[in-house]
Order: C-alpha cells, then sequence, then structure tokens
C-alpha cells in the first residue's frame, strides 16, 4: 500500500507473458495460462494458473472461480477466488463468492459478499521463534 507502483511491477515480472482482456471486450470460457491476465473487459469462465497473477482492473468483471498465486482485484468478481500466496483488495472490489488465500491486503472500501478463509495456517505477523515471547 505504501508503494504506488506496486501493480505494474508485478504485471512487469511477466513481460512476454500478460494477457489482456480489453475493456469492451468480453471472453466466455475457462481460460488456463502461464504468467500474468489483466481483465479489464468482462469474463465469463473459470481463471486458473499454477505460476502466476490475475489482475482484475477498477472496470473488470469477472463470473467464475479464479485461482492463482497471486490475484490483485479492484473490479467485480462474482465467483470463490484461491490465492495461495498473496491476495489484494483494492478499494473499489467487489467480490460476491468465498475467499481463500495465503496472505491478504484489503484496501478501506473493498466490498465481500462471502467468508473469507486461510488456504494454510500461517505465523501471525507477532509471533516469533525461539527465545522470544510469542503471540496466542
Amino acid at each position: 500500500m505504501w508503494n504506488k507502483d506496486k501493480r505494474k511491477t508485478d504485471l512487469q515480472r511477466f513481460t512476454g507473458k500478460t494477457s489482456l482482456i480489453a475493456a469492451g471486450a468480453e471472453f466466455n470460457g475457462d481460460l488456463q495460462f502461464h504468467g500474468a491476465v489483466q481483465v479489464d473487459g468482462r469474463v465469463c469462465g473459470n481463471l486458473q494458473t499454477s505460476d502466476g497473477l490475475v489482475r482484475v482492473s477498477a472496470e473488470g468483471q469477472v463470473e467464475g472461480e479464479i485461482r492463482a498465486p497471486r490475484i490483485v482485484i479492484d473490479g467485480e468478481v462474482i465467483g470463490d477466488v484461491y490465492a495461495n500466496e498473496h491476495l489484494e483488495l483494492g478499494s473499489r472490489a467487489r467480490v460476491c463468492g468465498n475467499l481463500y488465500y495465503g496472505l491478504m491486503e484489503m484496501a478501506m472500501g473493498a466490498q465481500i459478499e462471502g467468508s473469507m478463509r486461510p488456504l494454510k495456517e500461517q505465523p501471525r505477523p507477532l509471533e516469533l521463534s525461539g527465545n522470544l515471547v510469542t503471540a496466542e
């Protein structure tokens, strides 16, 4: 949240492997891919990758399930979201579905209609191992 160029940097990691569903475009069907997909238009189907990024911009809409290590949502998603590494919800995010995540970052204004569940037990930021005190 402090680095305003974070979203651009995430997509730049996948240079040459980034697909775009442009504003005004509609894609019907499931999409499996390697790299990154940015949704500025509408997707009616599931998006899935084992090693990439899905970004739904403020104008973007996805009606289906999203599965990716890293997911950034600032638009509308109707369906469950599985981000096994990092899920970021922007201030204009609207999700109607359950969220499953490794780590989650959510801006004020994001709207969720569903449950939020961590995929695996992650150490909380205040938990420390070794000789230091552990928060419980």
